[in-house]
């Protein structure tokens, strides 16, 4: 089975109406990293439902999109929890889960959160230059940042997107060579130096541990 496939047979399967239960509506870019929480934990009172991850490339279709999310599923859950930051919405989302009565991951993004808000604010103003990786988009680099900037076919225009760029961190949240390989040819392609540090799962765990 493709590994799309499996988290979309995920999703589906646990969004089945359960009046005592917690769904978490969750960006696709985070739905491996809460499955595995959910399984590592023994979190039988959490399902999950997922919006799609490009949605990042459009962040004007979010807000709408957990809105719509929230609507449908209210009144057959217990509670709803948001598995956003604000990813570029400018407060709009934040402002639209207080209107529904939800709650959301706190911090402007899951650099920060997976970072740990607290420690990501302490060190931005240091790594203003820096590019962030995360499991899911060394995994997705190609689909989400290479093709949609055109690098695929105008690999010229590197020098022009990255090259107020200083070095790449890949926030990794697994320890997984594969990854660590694929995080190292991404940063040949993008001339930068690499900086990889062991994340985890960072806040979205401590987040979701209390549901």
């Amino acid at each position: 089975m493709h590994s799309d496939d499996y988290l979309k047979d995920f999703c589906i399967e646990n969004i089945m109406p359960k009046n005592n239960k917690v769904l978490i509506i969750a960006c696709g870019a985070l739905a491996r990293e809460i499955i595995s929480l959910i399984k590592l934990n023994n979190w039988q009172h959490i399902s999950l439902t997922c919006l799609p991850a490009n949605y990042h490339l459009y962040p004007e279709k979010i807000t709408g999109a957990v809105e719509a999310a929230v609507l449908k599923y209210k009144s057959d859950y217990k509670s709803i929890f948001i598995a956003y930051a604000d990813c570029g919405t400018g407060g709009l989302l934040e402002s639209k889960c207080k209107e529904l009565g939800v709650e959301m991951i706190k911090g402007p993004h899951c650099y920060s959160f997976f970072e740990g808000n607290d420690k990501f604010s302490n060190n931005s103003e240091n790594e203003i230059t820096a590019f962030y990786l995360t499991d899911f988009l060394v995994n997705q680099f190609e689909a989400f940042v290479w093709k949609p900037m055109g690098l695929d076919k105008h690999p010229e225009l590197i020098e022009m997107y990255f090259g107020n760029y200083t070095k790449l961190i890949y926030q990794a949240q697994t320890n997984n060579s594969k990854l660590d390989k694929k995080a190292k040819e991404i940063s040949n392609k993008m001339n930068l130096p690499l900086e990889r540090r062991f994340t985890g799962y960072g806040d979205l765990e401590a987040a979701l541990s209390i549901l």
